[in-house]
């Protein structure tokens, strides 16, 4: 007969183990990051060990600072095996904020059949959207951050600028005719090869780096035959439009650049 003395032992040795497994991984990720006190501060458990499986798994060797932070995500800098600069993003799980006005992104896309009601199920997938958006408009030849990696909330991707220090933006460079004509060329690109609309593109989620514009921040991005696409694609299209007009440029009528960005024109000026 089993003592049920020994049977209490073994469970209360098995939580023993499994705490002191935790503290190691914790000691690990204390180590290798000096951001680890304010990543406690703003992360759960769970995306913590997210983010130490990353680095155990050597997707991201050494973590860095913070480079910016939104209601929705913090983007962190850091590097990966060959020492080259990344961009981790995660998105916190514990937001008032997120639900709103995100399922019209999710629902209608057939890559997304299964949305939980769980927020933070619903935020994982958010995160695996963004990378697999990434990957599809990177494959495409447009201009995006490489990706790299997804786990969870966290979304791994090429850093994008010099010296852990971010590219400047659309809105924070001399704009010209060639600046405003290359931005139009990679939303053509998006569409016609990658078969994505960006849905809200803007002046801030644009960088400009090495004379090319680069865009970002594709967790909303949808399909091309999304129920919603043509008032999506009409958006980014007058978002741009309205930045550049602006700061005093000619821009291209909205029918002209709506018919360019799909390919139906090779010129709009």
């Amino acid at each position: 007969m089993t003592d049920p003395i020994d049977d209490e032992t073994k469970v209360w040795k098995k939580l023993e183990r499994k705490e002191e497994r935790y503290e190691r991984e914790q000691r690990f990720l204390r180590k290798d990051s000096e951001e680890y006190e304010a990543l406690e501060e703003v992360f759960d458990k769970a995306t913590l060990m997210a983010v130490y499986k990353l680095m155990n798994d050597r997707i991201i060797p050494r973590f860095h600072g913070i480079v910016s932070a939104g209601k929705e995500a913090r983007i962190y800098s850091g590097e990966d095996s060959k020492g080259q600069p990344i961009a981790i993003k995660i998105y916190l799980t514990v937001t008032a904020e997120f639900r709103k006005g995100r399922m019209k992104y999710i629902l209608g896309d057939p890559r997304f059949l299964s949305v939980s009601k769980d927020i933070r199920k619903l935020i994982n997938l958010w995160a695996s959207k963004e990378f697999k958006n990434l990957k599809k408009a990177y494959d495409a030849g447009v201009n995006v951050p490489k990706p790299i990696h997804w786990l969870k909330n966290v979304v791994v991707m090429e850093f994008i600028g010099d010296n852990f220090i971010p590219a400047p933006l659309l809105r924070e460079v001399e704009v010209d005719e060639n600046l405003y004509l290359a931005v139009l060329e990679e939303v053509r690109k998006l569409y016609v090869k990658a078969n994505l609309i960006h849905t809200d593109l803007s002046e801030y989620n644009i960088f400009v780096y090495n004379d090319r514009v680069i865009l970002f921040d594709f967790a909303q991005a949808v399909l091309k035959d999304h129920p919603l696409s043509e008032k999506f694609l009409i958006r980014d299209i007058s978002n741009i439009n309205d930045f550049f007009m602006k700061r005093g440029l000619e821009i291209v009528d909205l029918e002209n650049a709506l018919k360019f960005v799909k390919g139906e024109i090779e010129n709009v000026f």
